[in-house]
């Protein structure tokens, strides 16, 4: 089984993938991935809170009896695959797995050249974020390109596919609750309100005013750059939203083709397939 993790700033998500037939893509056939007898389908998740501080015994301790609750066993984890925004986190998890779990861990991230799957066409493609690479690799793997990610979490990131699955570059914005925090700390007489999509744009409160101007308002930046992107590409593309946030506006702009929650670890799992086919080959080769 493969373990993929996914840190983020603010949330890490465990996803653990069976081996057998992998979702992809989603077209209602069933179809068998080659590559599905190192990460499969996804069969269980977790999501926890980001500690920059947590050691990797504490790591292990949580996720040790989650894993036990879903009827699996921690020996049967063969592989991990990381993506991980926060430095010290990944040193955590990296010791974690080897500790813990016996595996070396495929880190993601523009080192792994061809095995990502894409070509980054940024200036500066060390800089890419890892999970906004798996978010590409995905988004190119279920909806073809040219696509466009956005992904609601800390940051809200706009990832641009090429027709050919290229990773184009994006762009990132503050997250909506970094823009919620910002108003209510900065302004004496507002404060925190629910992050729920109101009826009306129109407020007649304090909080049904915030409400409209930070979720309406923050839905309306996010079609305004989906249109910029559009133009900019010259297509259509279909726009798939992913993330913590994402079940807030996926259903509530029509700009938005697809709600797709497990896009992150299901491009963790394509990557290190990919990774674990070429260390194959190699092995091959050189054995030949």
């Amino acid at each position: 089984m493969l373990l993929a993790i996914d840190v983020g700033n603010t949330n890490t998500v465990f996803g653990l993938c069976a081996d057998g037939k992998a979702p992809l893509p989603r077209d209602g056939r069933d179809v068998w991935d080659p590559m599905a007898a190192v990460g499969g389908e996804l069969v269980a998740s977790w999501r926890a809170s980001t500690r920059r501080d947590r050691m990797p015994d504490e790591w292990f301790s949580f996720l040790s009896p989650l894993v036990v609750a879903a009827g699996y066993r921690l020996e049967d984890i063969s592989a991990v695959v990381l993506a991980s925004v926060v430095p010290s986190v990944t040193t955590w998890m990296t010791e974690m797995a080897r500790r813990r779990l016996g595996v070396e861990p495929t880190v993601v991230g523009v080192g792994l050249g061809p095995a990502l799957g894409l070509c980054v066409r940024t200036d500066r493609p060390e800089e890419v974020g890892a999970d906004r690479l798996a978010n590409a690799v995905a988004a190119f793997a279920r909806y073809g390109g040219p696509s466009i990610v956005v992904d609601f979490g800390t940051a809200t990131t706009f990832d641009v596919i090429a027709p050919n699955g290229d990773y184009l570059g994006g762009a990132i914005a503050p997250g909506m609750t970094i823009s919620l925090d910002a108003l209510a700390g900065r302004a004496a007489r507002l404060f925190t309100v629910e992050l729920a999509l109101p009826e009306r744009a129109i407020g007649t409160s304090t909080a049904a005013s915030m409400q409209s101007g930070v979720v309406l308002g923050y839905l309306a930046m996010v079609e305004g750059m989906v249109t910029r992107i559009r133009a900019e590409l010259g297509a259509d593309a279909p726009v798939v939203a992913t993330g913590g946030y994402a079940d807030v506006f996926a259903a509530a702009s029509p700009l938005i083709a697809h709600h797709d929650p497990d896009l992150t670890i299901d491009g963790l799992r394509l990557i290190h397939a990919r990774v674990a086919a070429g260390d194959r080959a190699a092995i091959t080769s050189a054995a030949s």
